[in-house]
């Protein structure tokens, strides 16, 4: 158990993880896998039977699973599968045609273009290389000490009275290797030395290892990537019990991992998302500002005079968030508006749409049992139970809130009850839904499927994010949901939000890290509470958190106490307001690398190892970043107005000044308050345009250059609608500019020395 101080309370969770048996004194229950023999080859691999120091016999296939991916399933036959797979597939494996499978002299050898698998059948090994045989990771066979005692787990299975509770695998981990990824964990980005835990938490804030949304895959600083393909709480030794090996514990019934080559991040990650799922692209509004009602007491009548001084006070806002105080207090979450404070919602949405809103509303996967709906779902079974067959209702929101039941979205008849509950209000002209909460499946529910909560927990948010994404796709003509919880694959729903973070400066700091772990995890699209979620932030922090939020992939403001501009000094709604034109007017830039993620499965809040991976600082520079390819970010982390800043290697040129600054060094900034550091990349042409009170649907494009590169530029402005090529050339005293492509551009402008333009 994890360390309490004594007197202080510690964080309880309705659904903790069960935990996995301690070995007692000597190593009775392990089954390593020892030696091998070929039972079958085809065009994409080898089945192997396997036998192991408890003398069990299991199956190992080692397959292609696409060009620089390959799989190895261990377990007890050849057709086991996740326990989780019976709710979701996570992973879809294609057919790859150009493996090649070579076996002689006791060894077997894989071949999937830029990676390559050798496997030595006795005593077992396998190790992994790219395509020029440089090792990129290998099997350790399970190490002792002097006394005989086992130090690490090697590939194979434990046992606890026969029967299998766990398997595991060994990787051998150079002192120097460096690994990131796991989904939104807060923790530094680089893992080394972190154990992290597989099991969805309503984490209350971002403040430990906790986190709301786990993916179970890592990249390495070496050039590859693991993905455990697992919807149980695996659980990651990243060198924390030794600092020679990362270990991989998965309670499953087996143990089913892939090999992911680069080399760089960015190749890494483009395999992972074709392989997973490709990121869905939020619409071109929800790039725009969201601005939420807060955590209290709402009304229409609120909600109209919100929407009047937004547009009177001239701040760009496309998305009016409605929290949780559109349903009846105490109801939560049945999807039925307040009757006696939204009289008319439906004339509200009108009047929204037509000043330029979207509407979303908060909602949840947990009905309350004061709620009528409460009632009806029950007698219909719609909820998860107990063994006994008694609706679960559960302490979901902690003892502020009443106990809930949590629907049992693998029952057909509940997920088309709740799916109609959706589609209302869709058809009343709400655009997208705040899917809150679904890390709350407690270990011993049960579901209609037959699925333990255990084996549920963590697929759990797929399954009820994509029923919210489905049916706004069938109303609303797009798929993306605001969601706080997600898995495997989440990256199909866009977009998702750090949770309840703390009103403070440090919070703020380990959402930074949260963020650019994430996007290393396969996941673009991700955002944050401008100014924190619990408590009220001082008016420097506000504006700190809102330049930072304004250079985020997707920007809202939300609260236990309101995030309304207006209501914070005039010098702090100015500098908010600032912030955030800005970002309207980086809009082309932010649109073309939100296309380019979907793309590519590229983060846009990009951590500097993704563009510089054979520098080690940029694995552990985490609290900045790349936006896009061509700015770098460095909000401010704390009250005294100072930070050191890296610049990775390159030429950068300070965006408010125009001072040029020579990469691969620290600069220490301290920059006024109305201004977040940001540099941008020496040579690049940045495309922007006049900022307004939305998103434009086609702007008018000025392209800013930062300098004028030797070589020339290129600029590629991505759009669904076709890709627009900028191509910039010196020639002599003169910038020949070439425009290819649907954009309208208007002309060019320079920050510093430029150059005479001409446009062709």
């Amino acid at each position: 158990m994890p360390y309490r101080p004594p007197l202080i309370a510690h964080e309880y969770f309705s659904a903790d993880p069960p935990e996995l048996p301690v070995r007692e004194h000597g190593e009775e229950g392990l089954s390593a896998v020892r030696r091998a023999e070929v039972v079958a080859s085809d065009g994409h691999g080898v089945t192997l039977k396997v036998v192991t120091s408890a003398e069990e016999t299991l199956v190992v296939r080692v397959a292609v699973a696409g060009e620089g991916v390959i799989r190895v399933r261990l377990g007890q036959d050849a057709d086991a599968r996740t326990r989780s797979a019976r709710a979701i597939t996570m992973v879809t494996p294609g057919v790859y045609g150009g493996a090649v499978v070579e076996a002689g002299d006791g060894r077997v050898a894989l071949d999937a273009g830029s990676l390559r698998a050798e496997i030595r059948l006795d005593p077992w090994n396998v190790r992994f290389t790219d395509r020029a045989g440089r090792t990129l990771v290998e099997q350790d066979p399970g190490r002792k000490d002097i006394s005989g005692r086992l130090r690490t787990l090697p590939f194979g299975r434990s046992l606890v009275d026969g029967a299998a509770v766990a398997y595991h695998e060994t990787f051998l981990a150079p002192a120097d290797e460096a690994f990131a990824g796991f989904g939104e964990s807060f923790t530094p980005v680089n893992k080394r030395g972190q154990r992290p835990l597989m099991w969805n938490f309503d984490a209350f804030g971002a403040d430990s290892q906790r986190a709301y949304k786990n993916v179970p895959f890592y990249l390495s600083s070496r050039g590859y990537g693991v993905l455990v393909d697992s919807g149980t709480p695996v659980e990651f030794d990243m060198c924390q019990s030794t600092h020679s090996d990362v270990q991989i514990i998965a309670p499953d019934d087996l143990i089913d991992y892939y090999v992911i080559a680069g080399p760089t991040p960015a190749e890494v990650l483009d395999r992972f998302d074709g392989l997973t799922c490709r990121p869905e692209l939020p619409p071109r509004w929800a790039f725009g500002t969201w601005i939420s009602s807060g955590f209290f007491r709402d009304s229409q009548e609120r909600v109209l005079e919100r929407a009047r001084k937004i547009r009177e006070r001239g701040i760009p806002c496309d998305v009016l968030h409605l929290d949780t105080y559109w349903q009846t207090d105490g109801h939560w979450s049945d999807l039925r508006w307040d009757s006696e404070n939204f009289p008319d919602p439906e004339g509200m949405l009108a009047t929204l749409k037509e000043q330029g809103f979207q509407v979303c509303l908060w909602m949840n996967p947990y009905i309350s049992h004061l709620s009528p709906a409460f009632a009806e779902a029950a007698e219909k079974g719609y909820f998860l139970t107990r063994s006994d067959g008694e609706v679960y209702v559960a302490d979901s929101w902690h003892g502020s809130y009443p106990p809930c039941g949590i629907v049992d979205f693998t029952h057909p008849g509940a997920a088309e009850w709740f799916r109609g509950l959706l589609r209302d209000r869709l058809r009343e002209g709400v655009a997208v839904f705040k899917t809150d909460f679904a890390e709350g499946v407690p270990y011993d529910a049960v579901a209609a499927n037959g699925m333990t909560g255990t084996d549920l927990h963590n697929v759990y948010t797929l399954l009820f994010n994509d029923l919210v994404a489905g049916v706004t796709r069938e109303v609303a003509g797009h798929g993306m949901v605001w969601a706080r919880s997600s898995f495997l694959g989440g990256q199909r729903h866009a977009a998702q939000w750090s949770g309840d973070v703390d009103a403070i400066y440090p919070a703020m700091g380990s959402t930074i890290r949260g963020g650019l772990s994430h996007g290393l995890s396969g996941i673009p699209y991700w955002s944050h509470d401008a100014g924190g979620f619990t408590g009220t932030p001082t008016p420097d922090l506000y504006i700190r958190w809102s330049q930072f939020a304004a250079l985020s992939p997707l920007v809202r403001f939300h609260g236990t106490t309101s995030r309304e501009p207006w209501e914070f000094p005039p010098d702090a709604e100015r500098a908010a307001i600032e912030a955030l034109r800005l970002r309207y007017r980086l809009m082309p830039y932010i649109y073309s690398a939100a296309v380019d993620a979907a793309r590519t499965g590229a983060p846009m809040m990009r951590a500097l190892c993704v563009d510089h991976p054979d520098d080690p600082v940029a694995w552990q520079a985490d609290l900045e970043y790349l936006l896009g390819t061509d700015l770098l970010v460095a909000p401010m982390i704390s009250a005294d107005g100072v930070r050191d800043v890296y610049l990775p290697a390159g030429r950068w040129v300070d965006h408010w000044t125009g001072d040029i600054h020579d990469g691969g060094r620290h600069i220490r900034v301290a920059p006024p308050l109305d201004r977040i550091p940001l540099f941008v990349r020496h040579g690049a042409l940045i495309p922007v345009t006049e900022p307004g009170d939305t998103v434009a649907e086609d702007p008018l494009i000025t392209l800013v250059g930062y300098g004028v590169a030797d070589g020339g530029t290129r600029q590629v402005i991505r759009d669904p609608d076709g890709d627009t090529t900028v191509t910039a050339t010196r020639d002599g005293d003169r910038l020949i500019v070439a425009v290819e492509g649907p954009k309208r551009i208007s002309g060019v402008e320079f920050v510093g020395p430029g150059a005479e333009v001409v446009i062709n």
